[in-house]
């Protein structure tokens, strides 16, 4: 047993995170256009103004994605370079840049798979309340008929958002990132109710509007669960921590089920109605139907997990990592289990195809004296996962594998001080130069992961 022969090996991007060219050929501002203008957000100050230059480059970027033999490429659409106020008049030359992305990547034979948010929000919608104006949900409608408009006859897998727990819980409950905002919980829980309905929306219009049958699926996050031991009461233990509400108030989009549940099984989980009853706005079965309109696949986001097992008394209780445990350069633990028992919990409960729409880690890497970037941890850190991704494809349905990320990027609020890509960029000359890791990559990609 294995990944299945159509098994999709990819790896994926984000729009601001790359791009730069903030301010070129009509794009609109987003939140983090300017919230990064602001001392103070960012390590360092840094900024995606150039990012990884990707706006004028991504030619020779595809001859990279070429080269490391990938068969899919998972990019973002920033709102604002295609609709520069969010809705209304299109920018032609924003459409013109992700149309001639497309063709070159089709080109190249390697599928193209658009994801429609990855936090770019239009700061003209911002300025109209952003997620907590209702008004959102029809202007992200709009939106999504636009890409289906014009680029669904060469791109057949969509993703709606990318992460919610994070454009939600990062940017306006702790605030640390763009638009920087510590609201109530209360504006928080509309806000999420608000992303789950545009969600919705973008599902109705790519579908109305797409030219040719779609492959559509939504792209959450959220640490996965897995148990000390095999023993059935602490798979079961496992089981029910990563779909309970278990999490601090002031943290709380951090979860699976308030996300996923609602998408994929029609009703927000009953644990998290009764905890934040007092918070939450008016619901309505019309809401949940918008929520529930039915997705072809499921991506989800996954980096790391917590040790679960079944406590004395009967109930689910965290395993305390002991001294020393392995880490990463961003300091998040190395917890491979979590490509087993993540994407097989995923896969019982929901039922729905699953990719792993991001996966990978940050090294401290560097060029060497023989102008190569050596990164033996990302081949460690990599073999280990994919090992368990590979046991999970013998028994649940994966589709696919995106590493996150192509190249090292603006890493948001912790700017260029964190490098994820199998690919190494030279900020202060846009050189690339592929580590050590993208050839691994490729080698994996050639054998489809049989040596893992």
């Amino acid at each position: 047993m294995g990944f299945g022969e159509d098994f999709v090996w990819g790896a994926a991007t984000s729009a601001y995170q790359i791009e730069g060219a903030v301010k070129e050929d009509g794009k609109g501002m987003h939140i983090w256009d300017v919230y990064t203008e602001q001392p103070g957000h960012i390590f360092e100050g840094h900024t995606g103004k150039i990012a990884c230059d990707h706006y004028h480059r991504f030619r020779e970027d595809v001859k990279i994605m070429k080269e490391m033999g990938l068969k899919a490429y998972r990019f973002s659409i920033d709102w604002s370079r295609v609709l520069p106020d969010g809705y209304g008049k299109v920018n032609e030359k924003g459409i013109t840049f992700y149309s001639e992305l497309i063709d070159e990547l089709l080109e190249n034979d390697i599928v193209p798979y658009i994801t429609l948010y990855h936090w770019e929000l239009p700061y003209e919608i911002y300025k109209q309340g952003g997620w907590m104006n209702p008004r959102i949900v029809e202007w992200f409608g709009e939106y999504a008929k636009l890409a289906a408009e014009r680029f669904s006859d060469r791109v057949k897998n969509f993703f709606t958002l990318n992460e919610p727990q994070c454009f939600v819980g990062l940017g306006f409950l702790t605030g640390e990132h763009a638009p920087g905002i510590r609201a109530p919980l209360r504006d928080t829980f509309e806000m999420a109710h608000h992303a789950m309905k545009a969600h919705g929306r973008a599902v109705q219009m790519l579908r109305q509007y797409g030219k040719q049958p779609l492959n559509i699926g939504y792209a959450p996050t959220g640490s996965m669960c897995y148990p000390e031991t095999e023993k059935a009461e602490d798979i079961e233990a496992a089981r029910q921590m990563l779909f309970s509400m278990q999490t601090d108030d002031n943290n709380w989009t951090w979860n699976v089920a308030w996300w996923s549940d609602p998408v994929l099984l029609g009703h927000y989980p009953k644990e998290g109605l009764e905890r934040y009853e007092a918070y939450l706005p008016k619901i309505t079965e019309a809401d949940m139907k918008l929520i529930s309109e039915p997705i072809d696949i499921y991506g989800q986001n996954i980096y790391n997990g917590r040790c679960i097992r079944m406590g004395k008394d009967g109930k689910p209780e965290e395993v305390r990592r002991y001294e020393g445990f392995a880490k990463t350069a961003i300091d998040w633990p190395v917890t491979p289990e979590c490509l087993y028992w993540g994407p097989k919990f995923l896969y019982e409960r929901y039922g729905k195809p699953i990719y792993i729409t991001e996966n990978g880690l940050s090294c401290h890497d560097v060029v060497s004296l023989d102008g190569k970037v050596h990164d033996p941890n990302r081949i460690d850190f990599l073999a280990r996962y994919l090992h368990e991704l590979k046991r999970a494809a013998g028994e649940i349905e994966l589709r696919g594998y995106f590493q996150w990320s192509l190249m090292d990027n603006f890493e948001w609020a912790k700017g260029y001080s964190e490098r994820f890509g199998l690919v190494y960029v030279d900020y202060r000359t846009q050189e690339r130069i592929l580590k050590d890791s993208a050839y691994w990559y490729r080698d994996v990609i050639l054998n489809h992961g049989k040596d893992l």
